[in-house]
């Protein structure tokens, strides 16, 4: 009997989705172009806690305001999605030390039981 055969998810920071780490990643740049620019996204719980971080990474990025942070909100999240957290999402947020999203849950899908949630910004 082999020591690392427990099967303890300790030390895994991040979830999978059953997807490849670029897939992940363009998915992940997908859904937080969709909350900037709609405010407010339905999706599967663990999608919006892993979304989470991910967004208000983003936002206090944006509050920075130098061309560095603006070119890099840009290669995360393309340039339509940098001009409006830049313009619109970070100057609302300056007085506050985090906590710019909210996650309230709904009931499970029908189709396959996931559980749903609806992330927005407060």
């Amino acid at each position: 009997m082999s020591f690392f055969t427990t099967g303890m998810n300790h030390h895994k920071k991040t979830r999978k989705f059953g997807r490849l780490k670029k897939v992940r990643d363009e998915m992940m740049k997908s859904l937080a172009l969709s909350l900037v620019l709609k405010g407010k996204i339905k999706t599967t719980d663990a999608k919006a806690r892993e979304l989470r971080p991910f967004v208000e990474k983003l936002v206090s990025q944006g509050r920075i305001g130098t061309v560095a942070s603006r070119r890099a909100l840009v290669a995360k999240v393309g340039n339509l999605g940098a001009d409006k957290i830049v313009k619109d999402l970070s100057p609302k947020y300056l007085k506050r030390a985090g906590g710019y999203t909210r996650i309230t849950k709904l009931p499970a899908r029908v189709s396959d039981g996931s559980l749903m949630a609806v992330i927005e910004f407060v």
